[in-house]
C-alpha cells in the first residue's frame, strides 16, 4: 500500500519549495549596471547574480520534481484504496443479496409446508 509518512514528505517538500522561492525572491531583480564601474566589473556582478539565481531555480525544479513524484505516488495509493473499497462493497453487496435470497427461500418453504 502506501509508505507511512508520505503525507509528511509532501509537507516537507512543499516547505522546501516555499523556502527556495523565498530565497529566489531575496535575490531581487538583476543587478543594474553602474556607469562608474567598468564593463568587466558590471559583467562580473551580473554573472554572480545569474549564477545564484540559476542555482536556486535548479533547486526549485528538483524540489518540484520530487514533490510531483510524491504526489503521484500518493494519488496512486488513493486510487488503489478506492478500487479496494469498490471490491469490498461489491463483495458485501453480493453477500447481502445471497442472504436475502436464502431467507426468502426459507420463508417460502415454511409457508408451503404449513
Amino acid at each position: 500500500m502506501t509508505k507511512i509518512g508520505s503525507g509528511e514528505l509532501v509537507y516537507d517538500l512543499r516547505k522546501k519549495i516555499q523556502q527556495i522561492q523565498a530565497d529566489l525572491k531575496q535575490l531581487g531583480d538583476p543587478v543594474s549596471e553602474i556607469p562608474e564601474l567598468i564593463t568587466s566589473a558590471n559583467l562580473l556582478r551580473s554573472n554572480e547574480y545569474l549564477s545564484k539565481a540559476n542555482e536556486k531555480k535548479t533547486e526549485l525544479l528538483s524540489a518540484y520534481e520530487q514533490y510531483s513524484i510524491t504526489l503521484e505516488t500518493l494519488l496512486s495509493s488513493v486510487f488503489d484504496i478506492q478500487n479496494d473499497l469498490k471490491d469490498i462493497l461489491k463483495h458485501q453487496s453480493s453477500m447481502l443479496s445471497k442472504t436475502k435470497k436464502r431467507s426468502k427461500t426459507k420463508t417460502k418453504s415454511r409457508i408451503t409446508k404449513k
